[in-house]
């Protein structure tokens, strides 16, 4: 399998990993492109039974069934989209750095929210969290709603910065292969911090120039995909909770990994940090 040209899924045993492969498969047969179902792990540093050491027969236990969880996720995705070609790989190792290698070469990288080593209470696993900040290509974290109704929106977030673009296409071409709608979402709040000033300014020619960044920043786009309905959502609002409501009747979230208000080095910005814990749909 051509590693450039394919859906990596990453895997654990858990239910919510299998959750990920479904979607996964489903997206990979839209793409037309093979699906790499991925398990990394890490031998244990201290052995479970105190000090015992169990050698070659305890790794064998331990990769015989990282073996069958990797199997059963392969079928769970075979069960969920007939005739998409499956490959499994079991890769010694942390899974947020094996899983962002593995992106070095994908075109996309599905996980779960959290999974076997999620602890209760935690809305985003590390996992999750890790290779939304250094994943080399879209990541797409399947939380919420992973089947939505038919013709469910996508959502994408549109700030005007840079990270939109790929974000915009990214949107674009999802809403276009499903055959639904986009809904194209520009929240903002300016922030003064002299309360004087703010009485005094043109909030409504604010808005105005507000709207008019989001139609010049979808105007290209739009030629593009001509057969792609567009929902304008402009609002005064801070952008990560006006995402997350969107959220609950979407199919899917478009978010870029930092926007135009993030700092140099950050890798991922407020906003996507946000939308990645509490979405009510998966979030790319």
């Amino acid at each position: 399998m051509d590693a450039q040209s394919c859906v990596v899924v990453g895997v654990d045993g858990s239910e919510r990993a299998l959750r990920a492969v479904r979607w996964a498969a489903a997206e990979a047969a839209r793409r037309h492109l093979p699906l790499r179902v991925v398990l990394a792990f890490e031998w244990p540093r201290h052995h479970p039974i105190g000090e015992i050491d169990l050698g070659e027969s305890y790794r064998d236990v331990v990769r015989g069934q990282a073996r069958r969880h990797l199997a059963d996720a392969a079928a769970v995705a075979e069960r969920a989209v007939e005739g998409v070609e499956v490959e499994q790989r079991l890769v010694d190792g942390f899974p947020t750095p094996v899983l962002a290698a593995e992106s070095e070469r994908a075109q996309l990288v599905v996980i779960a929210d959290r999974g076997l080593g999620g602890v209760s209470g935690l809305l985003l696993g590390s996992v999750a969290a890790g290779l939304g900040a250094h994943a080399r290509c879209p990541l797409v974290v399947v939380r919420g709603v992973p089947d939505p109704e038919p013709g469910a929106p996508i959502v994408v977030g549109v700030d005007g910065s840079p990270l939109s673009e790929p974000a915009l296409a990214f949107a674009y071409e999802a809403a276009a292969v499903r055959g639904v709608a986009l809904e194209a979402v520009h929240a903002w709040r300016e922030v003064v911090g002299d309360l004087d000033v703010a009485t005094l300014l043109d909030w409504d020619a604010v808005e105005v120039e507000e709207r008019a960044l989001l139609a010049e920043r979808l105007a290209g786009w739009a030629e593009k995909f001509p057969d792609v309905p567009v929902r304008r959502v402009v609002t005064r609002e801070r952008p990560a909770h006006v995402l997350v409501e969107q959220s609950r009747g979407a199919q899917l979230v478009v978010v870029g990994s930092r926007g135009r208000g993030g700092f140099t080095g950050l890798v991922l910005g407020s906003v996507s940090h946000a939308v990645l814990h509490h979405a009510h749909c998966p979030v790319a």
